[in-house]
């Protein structure tokens, strides 16, 4: 599935289970990074969808 049609709940997930792979103790430095930026990114764009229907709510409320 492309990045821009996963859901707001499967970008959390996704988050989620990018910190559990950061909390493991054995993960390389390298890897951490990567796991972060992922995990930012899926974060940022859950971020956006949740800012977009904020504003279709107000959109709606003011009709």
């Amino acid at each position: 599935m492309d990045n821009e049609q996963q859901s707001f709940e499967l970008k959390l997930e996704n988050a989620k289970k990018t910190l559990e792979k950061l909390m493991n103790p054995e993960i390389t430095l390298e890897d951490s990074v990567k796991e972060y930026e992922a995990g930012m990114k899926e974060l940022s764009e859950a971020q956006k969808m949740l800012e977009d229907a904020q504003i279709k709510i107000q959109e709606i409320k003011n009709k």
